[in-house]
C-alpha cells in the first residue's frame, strides 16, 4: 500500500490549492516543502529586526475568489486592505491616478479619458472571453475529446458574442506589442507608460517586445477572476499562505516543511514517490509537482528518466527574468513631491516613457546594468502598522530591468544599483535616502535561489504565445498530465500561468480527480 495518494512538491499557493480541493474529495494528500513557512512566493519575512516585507509578491489582485470561496480562506484567517489606487509619479508632481476605469491628473485630457474607458471596456470583454480558458484545462485543438470540444464550443459562443468589431480588435492585437497598441489608443505619454509596465513587470521584456499585449491581457484576465481591485493581504503575503495551509490541513491535507524534495522517484515506467533530502522516502499513486517545470522535469526527475524529446523541450523552455524587489527599513514615512499623507498607501509606480522603457532594456539584454527602472512601490506598514516598530515603515518595490548576472557580478553590482535605485527614488521622495535603516536588495538570482524559481521567473517560465494555454509549459505535458505516467504538474508553469491567481492548482486538482488517477 502506497503511503499516500498523491504527494505535492512545494506549499507555494497553487501546491496548497491544489491540495486543498483532493483533500476535500478525501484523498490522502501530503505537501513537501523545504521552506518552514507554507505560501512559496505568497510569503512573510523579516528583512531586518522588526520590519516585516512580502518578500516576493506584494499585492493580490487576481486571485480567483471562486477559490476565496471555495475554500473557505476568509473562515481561514485571510483578511484584506481596501482597494488600491495606481499613482504613477510625474517628475513634476502633477501625478496621474489611475481608480478604475476613471483616469485623472498629468494633464490628460477628455479624450484621453474617453480613449481609456473604451480601452477598458475593450479589455474587461477579452478578460471575460479568456476566463472560458483559465477555468478549465487548456483543450487540445486535434484529439477528439468530449470535454476539449465542449470548452471549444464555450469559446467560439464567448467570441461570438463579443460583436465583429471587438473580434476583429483581439484578432489584431494579440500577436503584437504593447508600444504599439498604446499608440493607437492614447496620447499622453505617461499614460502609455503606465499600462505598459503592466504587460512587462517580471518578464524579460520591453513595451516593443512581441507577446506584451498577451501578458497585459493575462493580468486583466486575472484582476476580472480576482474581482477584488488590487489589495494588500493584512498581515503580510505570507497571511495568505498561512490561510491556504489552513484550509488544507482543515481538510485532511498533511504538511511537512522543512524538507527538501531531492528526487521524484521512478519506478519502471510510472512515478512511484519522491525522496527527500534526509533519505527519506515516500510512496504515492501520483506526484504533483508546484515547482517550475525546469527544476521538475531537469533536477528532481533527470534528463535520463524521459524520452529525448521531452528533454529537448524542458531544455529549451524559457525561464527568464529582469525583475528584483528593493526593500527599504524607514525611520519615518517618506515624503512624495505631490502626494498626501493619506496617498502614499496607494500602489504607487515610477516608470519612464515607453521609449525610456526600452533604453532601460537594453543593457540588461548585455547583462549590464541600466540606470533607469520601473518601480512598483506599496508602503504597507500605512494600512498593516504592525509590520514595523512604531512610527517607522516598511517601503518595498517591485523592480524591473535588473539583469539574472551582471557582468560585472552581483558582489561589486548590488552596492551600485542599490545606490542607484535609492537615487531615482530621490526624484519623487527627497530625502528618502537618509529615512534608510536597513535596506535588501533581491535580484533574480536572489529569488532563485530562495524560492526555488529558475532564471528567478516567478511566472515559472516566460508568458509568451509559444508557452501559453494548450502550449503550456510545452507539449507533452499541457493537461496538467506529462508525459511521464503519474506525474503531474499544479504550479505558475502549467496553465493559465502566473501570478497570484490559484488557477493552475484548482484545475489541475480537478483534471487528477476527473482523470480518475486517485
Amino acid at each position: 500500500m502506497t503511503d499516500y495518494d498523491a504527494v505535492i512538491i512545494g506549499a507555494g499557493h497553487n501546491g496548497l490549492v491544489c491540495a486543498g480541493y483532493l483533500a476535500k474529495a478525501g484523498k490522502r494528500v501530503l505537501v513537501v516543502d523545504g521552506r518552514s513557512d507554507p505560501g512559496g512566493c505568497a510569503s512573510t519575512r523579516e528583512f531586518s529586526a522588526g520590519f516585516q516585507v512580502s518578500d516576493c509578491a506584494q499585492w493580490l489582485s487576481q486571485f480567483d475568489q471562486s477559490i476565496v470561496k471555495e475554500l473557505d480562506l476568509k473562515g481561514n484567517g485571510l483578511r484584506l486592505g481596501q482597494p488600491k489606487c495606481t499613482i504613477s509619479l510625474q517628475p513634476d508632481s502633477d501625478h496621474l491616478i489611475v481608480d478604475g476605469d476613471t483616469i485623472s491628473g498629468a494633464g490628460v485630457d477628455s479624450a484621453d479619458q474617453a480613449a481609456y474607458r473604451d480601452f477598458k471596456k475593450m479589455v474587461a470583454g477579452f478578460a471575460k472571453l479568456m476566463t472560458t480558458l483559465y477555468r478549465t484545462r487548456p483543450p487540445k485543438l486535434v484529439e477528439q475529446n468530449w470535454t476539449d470540444r465542449l470548452t471549444l464550443m464555450k469559446l467560439g459562443l464567448g467570441l461570438k458574442l463579443l460583436g465583429r468589431e471587438r473580434l476583429r480588435d483581439l484578432m489584431r492585437i494579440v500577436m503584437i506589442n504593447i508600444y504599439d497598441v498604446m499608440n493607437e489608443h492614447f496620447s499622453h505619454s505617461a499614460l502609455k507608460s503606465t499600462i505598459a509596465l503592466d504587460a512587462v513587470t517580471g518578464t524579460n521584456m520591453g513595451p516593443r517586445s512581441p507577446n506584451t499585449v498577451y501578458s497585459y491581457l493575462h493580468r486583466a484576465t486575472g484582476e476580472h477572476l480576482g474581482q477584488s481591485g488590487t489589495t494588500q493581504v493584512m498581515g503580510g503575503m505570507g497571511a495568505l499562505g498561512q490561510s491556504l495551509a489552513g484550509a488544507a490541513e482543515k481538510s485532511g491535507a498533511t504538511l511537512k516543511l522543512s524538507s527538501r524534495v531531492s528526487a521524484i522517484t521512478k519506478t519502471d515506467d510510472r512515478v512511484t514517490g519522491i525522496t527527500l533530502d534526509s533519505g527519506e522516502t515516500v510512496s504515492a499513486k501520483i506526484v504533483v509537482s508546484s515547482a517550475d517545470p525546469t527544476t521538475t522535469f531537469r533536477d528532481l526527475l533527470g534528463y535520463d528518466q524521459m524520452e529525448t524529446g521531452m528533454a529537448k523541450r524542458v531544455e529549451h523552455y524559457r525561464s527568464r527574468s529582469g525583475t528584483a524587489k528593493l526593500h527599504l527599513a524607514l525611520s519615518a514615512l517618506p515624503t512624495f513631491k505631490g502626494l498626501e499623507a493619506t496617498q502614499l498607501s496607494q500602489r504607487l509606480v515610477i516608470t519612464p516613457s515607453m521609449d525610456g522603457m526600452e533604453q532601460a532594456l537594453n543593457p540588461m539584454k548585455y547583462r549590464e546594468l541600466s540606470t533607469l527602472h520601473t518601480f512598483d512601490i506599496s508602503i504597507p506598514t500605512i494600512e498593516d502598522p504592525a509590520l514595523a516598530p512604531a512610527g517607522q515603515h516598511v517601503l518595498s518595490a517591485i523592480v524591473h530591468y535588473v539583469p539574472y548576472a551582471p557582468d560585472i557580478g552581483w558582489e561589486t553590482g548590488k552596492p551600485q544599483l542599490l545606490s542607484q535605485l535609492i537615487s531615482e527614488l530621490e526624484t519623487y521622495a527627497p530625502g528618502i535616502g537618509k529615512l534608510v535603516m536597513a535596506s535588501e536588495l533581491v535580484v533574480p538570482s536572489d529569488l532563485e535561489a530562495s524560492h526555488g524559481m529558475t532564471g528567478g521567473n516567478w511566472n515559472h517560465g516566460e508568458l509568451s504565445i509559444d508557452q501559453a494555454l494548450m502550449m503550456r509549459p510545452f507539449p507533452g505535458s499541457t493537461q496538467y498530465a506529462t508525459g511521464v505516467e503519474g506525474l503531474y504538474l499544479c504550479g505558475a508553469g502549467a496553465h493559465p500561468g502566473g501570478g497570484l491567481q490559484g488557477l493552475p492548482g484548482r484545475n489541475a486538482a480537478k483534471e487528477i480527480l476527473k482523470r480518475g488517477a486517485l
